[in-house]
């Protein structure tokens, strides 16, 4: 490995307490729907402590929204499991394309990273590996900043979860899609790129139209990425 390569996979305290700062404004929204989910588990009957656990462990907005769905004196577990899976299917393909980054790491700080990547923090770090720069920074110290204001928000919305039980009626529910559009605009452009993407959002909106509630997430993730690993670059190796 050499020298420059090496720098890519750097981790310290340094580059996890800039990350976190990065992650900081992104992640004041995030409190916004920490603070919905509260409420709303709270309307599904679940009890203070075990709204705050779920937040604390499971760290996955949509799906804990979905299995609220589901909640009842009988819960279908199956179904609720499988609803779960398919929303956060897409962690999977997340994590094959962090591989190349995160295979030098010892297996405990390499899934430890893991535990706190969400969309935002894995779209900031794959940027910054995009351009040559250190990501793992971003990804573990922007993932423990979205993870503690994720959890603060679930545990304001206890308490003051009426103030924002619709965050969309003010638009906020669009503030992660700009996010990520974003990131998409400030990331590497050329031919290959636009077709990756054409053929994600594509699928992604056939599926939405006709396949069943939350399919689209899958089918449009593994529509990109079929679509990149067939179109290889060839002009860099990670």
């Amino acid at each position: 490995m050499t020298s420059d390569e090496a720098a890519l996979h750097r981790l310290d305290g340094a580059l996890t307490w800039q990350g976190f700062r990065e992650l900081v404004p992104i992640s004041l929204f995030v409190i916004v729907f920490g603070a919905a989910f509260g409420l709303a588990a709270t309307q599904a009957g679940l009890s203070d402590a075990s709204i705050v656990i779920m937040s604390t462990l499971v760290f996955a907005g949509a799906a804990q929204f979905a299995s609220l769905e589901l909640w009842g004196p009988q819960i279908p577990l199956f179904t609720m499991m499988l609803t779960v899976f398919a929303i956060n299917a897409r962690h999977l393909l997340m994590g094959a394309t962090l591989y190349p980054w995160l295979q030098p790491l010892k297996p405990a700080k390499r899934y430890g990273v893991m535990l706190v990547a969400s969309d935002a923090n894995w779209a900031m770090a794959m940027q910054a590996f995009s351009q040559g720069r250190p990501g793992l920074g971003l990804l573990l110290g922007g993932g423990i900043a979205l993870w503690s204001f994720w959890v603060l928000g679930t545990w304001l919305g206890l308490y003051f979860g009426n103030a924002v039980s619709d965050p969309a009626s003010l638009g906020l529910d669009m503030v992660m899609g700009c996010f990520l559009l974003a990131m998409v605009v400030g990331g590497e452009k050329n031919l290959r790129m636009l077709v990756i993407w054409a053929a994600a959002a594509g699928a992604s909106l056939l599926a939405y139209r006709y396949l069943p509630e939350n399919s689209h997430v899958v089918v449009g993730a593994i529509a990109g990425g079929l679509v990149g690993l067939f179109w290889g670059s060839r002009d860099h190796e990670y």
